[in-house]
């Protein structure tokens, strides 16, 4: 019997560990990936009603800073992390004051994101690329704001859902309910 080429072990070894990953990927015993900052701490922390708002709106959980890296680690599974980065990129470019810094900004953003083929692109149809596109021309703290709302919709419709659902936040609800006990 002859040995499998060894594109067929290479692609049996690579499903064996996309296999694993996506076992993995949806359970969180260790919360040390998704808590930034002294995890155990910020699991102490974090209440059994904190993380039971969360599920109250999406605009809940995107208001709480581990709310926001829950929602991460689970987006991480799904390699869908860019939608959330380019949302946060967007809450953090409003602030910018300095016009210099505004444009610098906006490129980079637009590049990382939002053009065809960006290294981090995210979702969003023809039309609101084209119109961010244009808001190039010239940059201005509401540049992003369609592409920001779509890339918002598109995560609190479908992402949203399936995170509160996932067994990543009804175990990170249950060791927070554990810890009162």
């Amino acid at each position: 019997m002859r040995p499998p080429p060894p594109s067929l072990l290479l692609n049996k070894g690579m499903r064996t560990r996309l296999g694993c990953l996506s076992h993995k990927s949806d359970s969180c015993s260790d919360f040390t990936a998704i808590l930034p900052d002294k995890p155990n701490r910020a699991l102490k922390r974090l209440s059994t009603e904190e993380a039971t708002r969360w599920a109250d709106s999406f605009d809940v959980l995107l208001s709480h800073k581990y709310g926001v890296a829950a929602f991460r680690a689970f987006l991480k599974t799904e390699f869908s992390e860019e939608n959330l980065e380019f949302w946060l990129a967007c809450e953090e470019f409003k602030k910018t004051r300095s016009t210099a810094k505004l444009v610098t900004k906006a490129h980079r953003i637009f590049e990382e994101f939002v053009d065809v083929q960006a290294p981090r692109e995210v979702n969003i149809d023809f039309q609101t690329r084209e119109a961010t596109r244009k808001n190039m021309q010239e940059p201005s703290l509401t540049c992003f704001d369609q592409a920001q709302g779509k890339v918002h919709s598109l995560m609190e419709k479908d992402s949203y859902p399936r995170f509160l659902r996932s067994k990543m936040y009804l175990d990170l609800l249950s060791q927070s309910q554990r810890r009162l006990s």
